[in-house]
């Protein structure tokens, strides 16, 4: 099963934008990403969409973060990526007609839904304020200045 990695790119370009006083066009944040400026804006579609961020077309225009980071947990921007889904495992068949398999899902569905439900739980306490002070906290031990396009270089 492939691996869902939007979250954390969506927290990759969010902590980028915390960090800028200006807009930031979708051609920064897809260089600061190594991606398509299209594969940023589709996914920041959902964001705005959320209201998280706000986009503003034409020159000087680009995306900002929409609301005070401290009130974005990592819960409202999973909802606004439209749920993906949190666990790479599942169950072999969802209606298998054998009662061993029937046993086996029976087992790994409520684990399945108690581990999902800890993880969403956990993504309601985490902000992005939280997260930016974090980045901050590592930032100041290395010493460096800040620049959207070389910060990944270092």
């Amino acid at each position: 099963m492939k691996r869902d990695s939007r979250l954390s790119g969506v927290l990759h370009i969010l902590l980028h934008m915390a960090r800028q006083s200006e807009p930031l066009t979708s051609e920064a944040l897809a260089r600061a990403m190594a991606t398509n400026p299209a594969v940023v804006r589709r996914t920041m579609a959902g964001l705005r969409d959320a209201r998280l961020v706000h986009s503003e077309k034409g020159h000087g225009g680009g995306w900002t973060i929409a609301r005070d980071p401290a009130r974005i947990t990592l819960h409202d921007i999973y909802l606004a990526l439209g749920k993906p889904d949190v666990l790479a495992m599942s169950n072999r068949n969802d209606a298998p007609g054998c009662l061993v398999e029937q046993a086996v899902n029976e087992a790994l569905g409520s684990a399945f839904a108690e581990a999902e439900a800890l993880l969403l739980r956990r993504f309601s306490e985490v902000t992005l304020a939280q997260l930016s002070a974090s980045f901050d906290r590592r930032f100041a031990e290395r010493g460096a200045d800040f620049a959207l396009e070389t910060i990944h270089a270092e």
